[in-house]
C-alpha cells in the first residue's frame, strides 16, 4: 500500500499579520533568503507583504534592506 509522506513536503502558505493559513499542507517552508528548510512549528519570521517566510530575525532583516 501506498503512502504520503508529508515528512518531506515544502507547505505553501499564505502570510498574515498574525499568522498564516496553510494553503498546501507540509511541514516545512523553505526560506526566502538562505534557502533553508523551516520546520512549521520553529516559524516565527515572515514578509505579509512579499508572501516570504524567513529562517532568523537577521535573514527577514538582510531580505528588507537588500
Amino acid at each position: 500500500m501506498l503512502m504520503s509522506n508529508p515528512v518531506a513536503r515544502a507547505a505553501r502558505l499564505h502570510f498574515m499579520a498574525n499568522g498564516f493559513r496553510v494553503l498546501t499542507p507540509g511541514d516545512h517552508v523553505v526560506c526566502a533568503v538562505s534557502g533553508e528548510k523551516v520546520p512549521l512549528q520553529m516559524l516565527r519570521y515572515w514578509s505579509v507583504a512579499r508572501q516570504e517566510p524567513y529562517a532568523s530575525a537577521a535573514l527577514a532583516m538582510q531580505a528588507m534592506h537588500g
